[in-house]
């Protein structure tokens, strides 16, 4: 179906749709919402601003005083025995903890009660400003309701003192801010000078308390480990005297046994025996071998050492010489030379005898050096065998030294901890300190004007923004053309404005019943039905014509002779549309026939033909002829078949009326006769009856109402009437307000049809 008067969609290369055509409409969309809500806009940001400059006059002036605290860890190195070596360093969390100190309960109320913040009407007096003054006017709420007791002004006290402090961190130092807000400057000031008074008590307080219970823990505890110290000392000594362990500090303060000492020297003795035994057995040997010589050399008379040998040999070898020499001057068996021999002989008895004494004196050495070595070792393997027995039970004597060297260094590190936990008490510290005391502010922080004014601003430009859109997403009736066409999928054919009677109800003209009379004329008892004709130079008028020309071009196509109109609800000015439109086609010289088919509620007969007895229903049954029934009007030819009230009201099927074949064959006898049927049908939503004439009527005209008819409502309709919806000519918005309608279309409102004609004198 051809829609001449509804351009084409522009086709779009961005695939995002963010095309400059497409942003100027969207300018032009917020533009004609911004027109359409100006009064809300103005409304609404008139009453914001009026509550900020109320906040503004009636909240008192408060000034915010602050003061800087520092966590320092190195003051704590003034007890410490060794030097920090960095393990003290806080991290950032760390400070994030006291800052949730400072926030935290105790120290609020530690505040209140040294300050009596309870007697302060400030803080015990309820809540201030805005709040405040609204309170103080109802009953029973703000003003004074009867004495309050301490814990309900303890808690007033701090839900005031709690939305005043700020306590912050200042990053990246280890640097806390402390800032109080008040209506007092000075009292600001003092008030956190005394958060952070009470935060550095109370850590003192914390610490002093943490180390006296520390103090007690490390005392009791260090009593019973000297128990502990003492007991295992006491089972290292008696194991020791069960077992005949001796102990003894030797070289370098080293710990040894006397068993080990006694078998070194044991051994050492035997060492030394067996040397002493093998001299004694090799003299002994040596001199046996001597003795086996008559006379000993020099050499074994050296060694012997002996003066009686030595003197005795020299004798022998003194008289060995004079022997020979004798012997060669005298002869062998002289008596000189043969005396010379025998004390030669003697000689030799005397060393023989000097020397078995000396081979009895190493005999009796070697006996002695023997018997030594053997006691040594003997003493030696029974030392040997206590050592052992004294090794194995010092296993055991280790795990009672370690056991015990244990609880004396735990006993010891406990007394160690004992005494600096006792000095801290005496001395405690904090990590914190104060580095800038607060002082009273000069200038107020609240209400800052500009600030609350922005907020009201801002906030009721927020405000009409939102309550726009919710009034433009819940108007959910027709006000445009757009909205028809992206609603309904169908051509919107024109606007037509709301029409105003200049003429209500004329006098009723009544037939004569004595005679009847041979022609029926039309008699227009409201001067609406035939609008076109006294106002031809109107938007209304204008509008029909647009209706005519799209009939016209649709009928290039398809046949337009027989044109149904119909709406949703009644009362949208379907039947006027109906009959202007009959009217503008009949002064255009064309034979038309206007049908009122609203058997349920035949509004044109009404207004036309309130006194006829016979009409469509007659006629399709065939009790009268058409030229019986049918009125015409002189003046433009127009032909009207009406439904007389009288007859349809009595009816209850009309729906198989209009859908009949004898329904069907009136139209088709209608349509050799006139060029165009209008027909007025009922509406869709309280009855089925347009639903019946699908069989005859070539295009629909649907018509809503402006402002009124509902976008849902007519799209389900529209959806449950296929044989109405395919054949659509189009949708006419009726009833509107063309002077609004500027604020919905821009420059694309039939408004500029009065603007620019209008004035000419071919308006109204």
């Amino acid at each position: 179906m051809l829609q001449v008067n509804k351009a084409p969609p522009l086709e779009s290369d961005d695939p995002e749709g963010l095309t400059p055509s497409h942003l100027i409409k969207t300018f032009s969309s917020f533009k004609l919402i911004l027109k359409r809500q100006f009064r809300v806009f103005l409304v609404l940001m008139a009453c914001t601003t009026a509550l900020g400059l109320l906040y503004l006059l009636i909240t008192p002036p408060s000034f915010t005083a602050s003061g800087m605290m520092v966590i320092d860890s190195h003051r704590l190195q003034l007890l410490q025995q060794k030097p920090d070596l960095g393990t003290n360093a806080i991290d950032p969390g760390t400070v994030q903890t006291e800052v949730e100190v400072l926030l935290s309960r105790t120290i609020s109320l530690a505040v209140i009660r040294e300050l009596r913040l309870t007697e302060d009407p400030e803080f015990a007096g309820g809540n201030g400003g805005l709040l405040g003054f609204v309170l103080k006017l109802v009953p029973g709420l703000g003003g004074s309701g009867g004495i309050a007791s301490g814990a309900q002004l303890t808690d007033r006290a701090l839900a005031a003192f709690e939305s005043r402090r700020t306590v912050a961190r200042v990053p990246p130092a280890y640097v806390i801010e402390i800032g109080f807000r008040s209506l007092d400057p000075v009292k600001s000031a003092r008030i956190a000078n005394a958060i952070a008074d009470a935060y550095v008590t109370e850590q003192l307080d914390a610490k002093y308390q943490a180390t006296r219970r520390a103090s007690a823990w490390l005392e009791e505890r260090n009593k019973e480990l000297r128990k502990q110290a003492s007991v295992a000392d006491r089972a290292v000594v008696d194991f020791k005297r069960a077992n005949n362990i001796v102990t003894f500090e030797g070289a370098g303060d080293t710990v040894r046994l006397m068993n080990d000492q006694q078998l070194s020297e044991l051994n050492s003795q035997l060492i030394l025996a067996r040397a002493a035994k093998a001299e004694a057995k090799a003299r002994f040997d040596r001199m046996q071998d001597v003795m086996k010589q008559d006379v000993p050399d020099a050499s074994v008379a050296d060694v012997l050492k002996s003066e009686i040998i030595i003197r005795l040999r020299n004798q022998y070898l003194d008289y060995a010489a004079r022997e020979r020499v004798w012997a060669e001057r005298y002869g062998a068996n002289h008596l000189a030379t043969v005396n010379l021999r025998t004390q030669m002989l003697e000689l030799r008895r005397n060393i023989n005898d000097e020397m078995k004494k000396i081979a009895e004196s190493y005999k009796s050495d070697y006996e002695i050096a023997l018997a030594r070595e053997r006691s040594l070792e003997n003493s030696l393997a029974t030392e040997v065998t206590e050592s052992q027995i004294t090794h194995n039970a010092q296993v055991q004597l280790r795990d009672l030294e370690s056991n015990a060297k244990s609880y004396r260094t735990i006993s010891d590190s406990f007394l160690q901890r004992y005494m600096e936990s006792v000095q801290q008490q005496s001395f405690p510290i904090t990590e914190a300190r104060l580095i800038s005391a607060a002082i009273p502010p000069t200038h107020k922080s609240q209400p800052k004007g500009l600030v609350v004014l922005g907020i009201s601003t801002l906030g009721g430009l927020m405000l009409c923004v939102a309550f726009a859109c919710y009034r433009e997403l819940s108007d959910r009736v027709f006000r445009t053309k757009a909205q028809i066409e992206e609603s309904l999928g169908a051509n919107c054919i024109t606007t037509l404005p709301s029409l105003k009677s200049t003429n209500p109800v004329s006098s009723p003209v009544t037939a004569e019943d004595a005679a009847p009379v041979a022609e029926r004329t039309l008699v227009h008892k409201h001067d609406l039905m035939n609008y076109v004709s006294d106002s031809p130079f109107t938007e209304f008028t204008e509008g029909l014509r647009s209706l005519k020309l799209v009939m016209d071009l649709n009928g290039v196509l398809k046949s337009n002779r027989v044109i149904g109109l119909t709406s949703t609800l009644p009362s949208e000015g379907k039947s006027t549309i109906a009959s202007n439109f009959a009217h503008l086609l009949a002064q255009a010289g064309r034979r038309v026939i206007l049908i009122d088919c609203d058997l349920r509620k035949p509004s044109l007969s009404q207004k036309f033909a309130s006194d006829a007895a016979v009409g469509l229903i007659q006629v399709i049954a065939g009790k009268i002829n058409l030229a019986d029934a049918v009125w015409t009007e002189p003046s433009s030819g127009l032909t009207f078949l009406p439904a007389p009230a009288a007859s349809a009201s009595k009816l209850l099927h009309t729906d198989e009326i209009l859908g009949s074949n004898a329904m069907k064959n009136l139209i088709d006898r209608l349509c050799e006769t006139f060029d165009h049927v209008i027909v007025d049908l009922s509406p869709l939503l309280p009855v089925i009856d347009a639903r019946a004439t699908s069989n005859f009527i070539d295009s629909y005209v649907y018509v809503v109402e402006w402002g009124q008819t509902n976008r849902d409502v007519v799209e389900r309709l529209l959806a449950e009437t296929p044989e109405i919806h395919d054949r659509l000519l189009g949708v006419i918005l009726n009833k509107a307000d063309m002077r609004k309608m500027a604020r919905y279309e821009g420059n694309a409102s039939s408004y500029n049809y009065r603007n620019y004609y209008g004035r000419y004198g071919y308006g109204e």
